[in-house]
């Protein structure tokens, strides 16, 4: 009986440890849900951006995606967003599809502009910079470095203009033979 006791004791004690690990990593990762004023975004590729992605102003969050969708129409990937209330987006504002790590997962960063308009609740974010895909940039770096070359055969004038082809002379003039004379009688010179 007394093992029995030990074991629940030591259940409940692992148990609050996890609950206290649960508390500590939704208070640190800052996933709460953002009340706000939608916005919209347009994107020719979102390269992973989900709904629930953090939504960044100079690395901070200020809001949520909520939505992610295609349109039918223009077959741009249309992001819907919440943003803080207490954040003002001038109109000017642009959003661009940035990478937390090489690994990680996708944000929305915003850059605020200058003007004096700021964006109204429902309002579209028109500049935009899609997700920049890694693979698809390494592919061109690869091709791109074995193709560069075109002359392996070890000239040292690469990048130099190619020296002008040397101008032919016009071969010169043999005297004719003499076909009365015959080879063996000296009419082949």
């Amino acid at each position: 009986m007394r093992s029995n006791v030990i074991e629940t004791v030591l259940g409940a004690v692992v148990l609050v440890v996890a609950a206290f690990f649960l508390y500590f990593a939704y208070t640190t990762a800052n996933v709460r849900a953002v009340s706000g004023y939608a916005l919209q975004a347009r994107f020719a590729s979102t390269g992973g951006l989900n709904a629930g992605s953090d939504v960044r102003i100079s690395g901070v969050k200020v809001g949520s995606v909520t939505k992610a969708y295609l349109d039918p129409k223009t077959y741009q990937a249309v992001i819907e967003m919440q943003i803080d209330s207490q954040v003002k987006l001038p109109e000017d504002t642009s959003a661009g599809i940035a990478s937390e790590s090489l690994l990680g997962g996708k944000f929305l960063n915003l850059q605020p502009g200058g003007e004096e308009e700021m964006l109204k609740p429902g309002g579209r974010i028109q500049y935009t910079q899609s997700a920049v895909n890694l693979e698809d940039l390494l592919g061109r770096f690869i091709f791109s470095a074995g193709g560069s070359n075109a002359n392996k055969g070890g000239d040292a004038s690469q990048g130099q203009p190619a020296a002008p082809a040397p101008a032919q002379q016009p071969p010169a003039q043999q005297p004719k033979a003499d076909p009365s004379k015959g080879l063996l009688n000296g009419g082949g010179k």
